[in-house]
């Protein structure tokens, strides 16, 4: 798929799993990735999709703040993650685990990973937002990778 067809699937995607960095992307303004994800967040924003997230990707992307002291970023992703319109976080239940756990069993991926995408499923999502090209080895969803998509 060519990166003008892959965008054309953002444009059809109404749920969206979305990994941890497109959000670090985002908030942290990121020169190359941010107009896309601004894209996206506005998508999201007008009720064009729906965003899912576990609530692991909180603690990947507060711990870098917290541990510079970065108070102000470690709110901002708080603020994106927790209020905004169209973005849903998910706690990581019974089978989301279950589901994760096959997925490291089937595909070697890390729990994290696994966990992300479980989420993504079970939510329903019709992709996974990333920029991590191995997870692509996995096959039982739709993979938007953030270096392969132009607006």
């Amino acid at each position: 798929m060519n990166a003008h067809e892959n965008s054309e699937c953002v444009k059809n995607v109404t749920r969206i799993g979305i990994d941890t960095s497109p959000i670090i992307y985002l908030v942290e303004k990121h020169p190359q990735y941010f107009p896309l994800m601004a894209e996206v967040l506005s998508r999201i924003s007008n009720g064009n999709m729906i965003a899912i997230s576990t609530m692991i990707t909180l603690t990947e992307v507060l711990t870098h703040p917290i541990k510079q002291g970065n108070l102000q970023l470690a709110n901002d992703y708080e603020k994106i993650l927790l209020n905004s319109v169209g973005f849903r976080m998910m706690p990581v239940e019974a089978q989301i685990a279950r589901r994760a756990a096959e997925l490291r069993a089937q595909y070697n991926l890390k729990t994290p990973d696994a966990l992300q995408i479980a989420t993504a499923l079970v939510a329903g999502c019709d992709a996974f937002l990333t920029n991590d090209i191995r997870l692509k080895q996995v096959k039982v969803i739709s993979f938007l990778i953030l270096d392969e998509l132009e607006l």
